[in-house]
């Protein structure tokens, strides 16, 4: 791997991933709302950024994401769903993504291995789902899954040596789970880092449209 575009540059696991890649040798760019003005909400934001660059890159990592927004927790039951609350979490957490996915084909190699990474979670699987609760950040990452493997589809045709997939990194020690981290074992961000690169070296196209865990295991849908 020779270039790398980090979307989330300046959060926990984004600038871990940055700093991991970068020290292997990879010429590493990194964008973030904070430092460059990318927001993944804003549709124009997003074409302006990312519409300005030129790649190709081997990788594209996407970072982006948050558990609460605007004071909207998950929630614990149906009664605490929101409209506002909901359409936050799709805007950050699957229509983002979606629209650095739009970009996607012109920023990747179509002669070469790539990869096109975005962070998921566990708790976005249906069939995994066996607690209830965190209805709109569920809701969010299932729709994001969904938007990664048919992207996966679309990208096989024109990138035959592409890889699209979703990650669930565990439970990181970013200020993203400081509220959770007292329930659920946590990692620090470079360890998060070192394994989703990891997981990433050892896949192959025929694994594209995926969704893997820290570990390189199978997510369930």
């Amino acid at each position: 791997m020779q270039n790398a575009l980090i979307i989330g540059a300046s959060g926990g696991i984004g600038r871990a991933v940055a700093h991991h890649l970068a020290a292997q040798g990879v010429q590493v760019t990194g964008l973030s709302r904070s430092l460059d003005g990318l927001d993944l909400t804003d549709a124009a934001s997003v074409q302006s950024v990312l519409g300005a660059l030129s790649g190709p890159y081997d990788m594209i990592f996407v970072a982006t994401g948050a558990l609460e927004i605007a004071g909207h927790s998950p929630e614990k039951s149906l009664r605490a769903v929101t409209a506002d609350g909901m359409q936050a979490q799709f805007a950050l957490n699957a229509t983002g993504p979606a629209l650095v996915l739009r970009h996607a084909a012109a920023l990747l190699p179509r002669d070469r291995r790539s990869v096109f990474a975005v962070l998921s979670a566990r708790v976005g699987s249906i069939g995994d789902n066996e607690l209830g609760g965190w209805y709109s950040y569920r809701a969010a990452k299932a729709a994001l899954n969904q938007i990664v493997h048919t992207a996966a589809i679309e990208h096989s045709s024109s990138h035959k040596h592409s890889i699209c997939v979703a990650l669930h990194p565990g439970t990181v020690a970013t200020s993203f789970t400081q509220k959770y981290q007292s329930t659920n074992p946590t990692v620090p961000p470079q360890t998060a880092a070192q394994n989703l690169v990891s997981v990433l070296s050892r896949l192959g196209p025929e694994q594209t449209g995926q969704f893997f865990d820290w570990a390189g295991n199978t997510v369930p849908w």
